[in-house]
């Protein structure tokens, strides 16, 4: 498939590295010239120097012949703007935009309204920050994840070394009688990703998802030796950004009292007329003084979400030194999530993988229903629907040969049972099946999943 992607930066990266790899024909657009270079070196990709809001820019890219455009670049405007052109060159082409503003659900109706057909509006932090309420809400674990329309839940937890479950293997955690639609399904070790079987063993510093249907969670995360939930009374937010805006406007909702810092003076003016019962501090929020002032100590949590890296990571350390309950940092550089786990801050977030996950979503849509990526895409959480025809269909499972490196992790079957497989288990035709896999093996699973898969997009 020829795909054309507006904006080489970290989404239009991360994007056109992963579809290249999967045979597609990808041109990025991006205006930068180092960066152009840049991306010349490291894709398999054409490169074209430009703005994606130039037609005739776009009309040198490809636009008339690309079956597909991704408008993924900083600005909305742009992306808009690309779309508009996309649909003039060639209407019959399908077009995903990437937006930022927390005017997105408008701007999508004005796009219906006006005729500017988009066929998917991206808006990474809104769907973020609904994930990281959970999150916020439940004392050691890292990340919640739905599937299955939320009937499957995949949740994150550090290994500790006071935790009961350190140095025991899978099947002596099985012994010990957890709940039983649950299972282990990654454990990230340093740099090294595990699919595990029975004899793996839990070591402290592992950073484990676990798979459990949505009834079971509480029960899980008990067994675990977690709590399932903990009050919010304080949270302190690092940055102006809009997933901040996003986040302070649902805990406000929940009568949460929250800080905001920023050190623009003119958007602390804007965040206060947005917000309501939050407390907006013009104040660098990466200082100690400034924090103790505030009083941080016994902070429910503390979200460092600025626009740079570095400053979140440190920010974050300084403010577990000072008293703050749970850390979470945001992450844009996937080759700084491990060094963040390792140093301790085992939450994180990155509106711009979230963004290529959902971009990804959608270019495979059909029977992929949803994507996840882990860290520095080694590993993936892919829901697939089963075709009548897949060799996988029909079969107890532990008489297939899956790729090496995946797991079936959960099956929801169209009439609401929702099952933590073992080997005994059978695929039914439209069930719904969660792998987890490693990145390598993706394509193969799906080739193997899908009775025609030369139809797929992707």
């Amino acid at each position: 498939m020829r795909i054309l992607i507006a904006g080489g930066g970290e989404v239009g990266y991360l994007t056109a590295r992963r579809l290249s790899r999967e045979g597609n024909h990808v041109t990025v657009v991006e205006e930068n010239q180092e960066r152009c270079a840049y991306l010349e070196e490291v894709l398999d990709a054409r490169v074209v120097v430009g703005s994606a809001s130039s037609p005739e820019t776009m009309r040198r890219a490809g636009v008339r012949e690309a079956g597909l455009l991704i408008a993924a670049t900083d600005s909305d405007e742009v992306n808009l703007l690309a779309c508009l052109i996309a649909q003039g060159e060639a209407a019959g082409g399908i077009r995903v935009a990437s937006l930022r503003t927390h005017e997105a659900a408008d701007w999508q109706h004005l796009c219906q309204r006006t005729g500017l057909k988009i066929d998917e509006i991206i808006h990474a932090e809104s769907e973020l920050a609904a994930r990281l309420i959970r999150v916020l809400h439940t004392p050691g674990v890292s990340d919640i994840l739905d599937f299955a329309g939320g009937q499957v839940k995949l949740f994150s937890m550090p290994i500790d070394e006071d935790s009961w479950v350190a140095g025991k293997t899978l099947m002596e955690l099985d012994r010990a009688g957890p709940p039983r639609n649950s299972l282990v399904a990654m454990i990230f070790r340093g740099p090294e990703v595990i699919i595990p079987h029975g004899r793996d063993k839990l070591l402290p510093g592992d950073q484990i998802y676990v798979v459990t249907r949505a009834a079971d969670l509480d029960r899980v995360i008990e067994f675990m030796g977690l709590q399932t939930r903990a009050e919010l009374e304080r949270v302190f937010i690092l940055g102006g950004k809009q997933l901040s805006i996003w986040v302070a406007q649902q805990l406000e909702a929940s009568g949460v009292v929250v800080k905001l810092f920023e050190k623009d003076a003119a958007r602390c003016e804007k965040i206060a007329q947005v917000l309501h019962s939050t407390v907006v501090v013009h104040a660098d929020g990466t200082d100690e003084s400034s924090l103790v002032e505030a009083n941080i100590r016994d902070a429910s949590a503390y979200l460092a979400f600025t626009n740079h890296d570095e400053d979140n990571i440190i920010a974050s350390l300084l403010a577990r030194r000072l008293g703050a309950r749970k850390l979470v940092a945001l992450i844009n550089r996937l080759n700084y999530l491990p060094m963040a786990h390792r140093l301790g801050i085992s939450s994180t977030v990155s509106p711009r993988l979230h963004a290529v996950d959902r971009i990804l979503q959608f270019v495979r849509r059909g029977r992929v229903l949803s994507v996840t990526t882990f860290r520095e895409e080694e590993a993936e959480a892919i829901e697939l629907v089963a075709a009548a025809g897949s060799r996988y269909v029909g079969k107890k499972l532990r008489e297939i040969r899956f790729p090496k490196g995946c797991i079936v992790g959960a099956i929801a079957r169209p009439g609401g049972e929702v099952i933590v497989p073992r080997g005994e288990e059978m695929i039914q035709p439209s069930d719904r099946v969660i792998f987890f896999s490693l990145e390598r093996v993706v394509k193969e699973l799906e080739t193997a999943f899908f009775v025609e898969p030369e139809r797929r997009m992707v």
